[in-house]
């Protein structure tokens, strides 16, 4: 008997450990993203992720530090690493959790870098598919702030293009904001980013 409970109590006692680890790991992966250091963040996440193989999250984050730095990338070269990158941590979650609405938004932000990189050459070819995940995530969580707000953001600049009436999707972004205020990430590492993005194009809205 007082094997058993030492056995448990070890259990415990590593479970413990290991969230702490997992905790301090992400926390740390986080300030070096706040202090600009992407790489450093990204190599960071993907070694949580290895070491943590029941939490999406540190996936995602590597999928989203590589993506938002592919944003501001021209180089065709460190575009492409970014994004593969990128995709390929995702594809991890996307196999085990298929309706999971955050990594749905995260793979239309992956197509959207691609299309804004090569408008001419990928424009045609993804801007459906971008529309068909944001549509599968408004079906799975429709108040989600990230799902409302990435796909008005991505059907204004479609409609910069097509010069469609901007009115109902500025409506959309205006909703948006309003759930960044109610939305409650389920734990403290959850996603909770947008809402300056938001606030950002309600600026610009007509």
């Amino acid at each position: 008997m007082t094997k058993i409970i030492t056995t448990i109590a070890f259990f415990i006692c590593s479970l413990l450990s290991a969230q702490g680890q997992f905790e301090q790991g992400m926390g740390k992966a986080f300030q070096l993203w706040g202090e600009g250091k992407n790489t450093e963040a990204s190599d960071l996440f993907e070694r949580i992720s290895g070491a943590e193989k029941t939490s999406w999250l540190p996936n995602y984050y590597v999928a989203l530090v590589n993506t938002t730095t592919a944003f501001r990338t021209k180089d065709k070269e460190q575009m492409d690493f970014l994004l593969l990158k990128a995709q390929k941590s995702l594809d991890i979650e996307l196999d085990k959790n298929p309706n999971n609405a955050e990594l749905l938004v995260m793979q239309a932000m992956i197509y959207t870098a691609w299309i804004a990189f090569d408008p001419m050459t990928n424009g045609q070819k993804l801007s459906g598919t971008v529309m068909e995940l944001y549509g599968k995530a408004e079906a799975i969580a429709p108040e989600n702030p990230r799902v409302v707000f990435g796909k008005a953001e991505f059907e204004i600049g479609s409609s910069q293009f097509w010069g469609t009436d901007t009115k109902p999707i500025c409506a959309q972004i205006e909703k948006a904001i309003g759930l960044f205020a109610t939305f409650k990430p389920e734990t403290p590492f959850s996603p909770k980013w947008g809402l300056d993005r938001a606030l950002a194009a309600q600026k610009n809205c007509k």
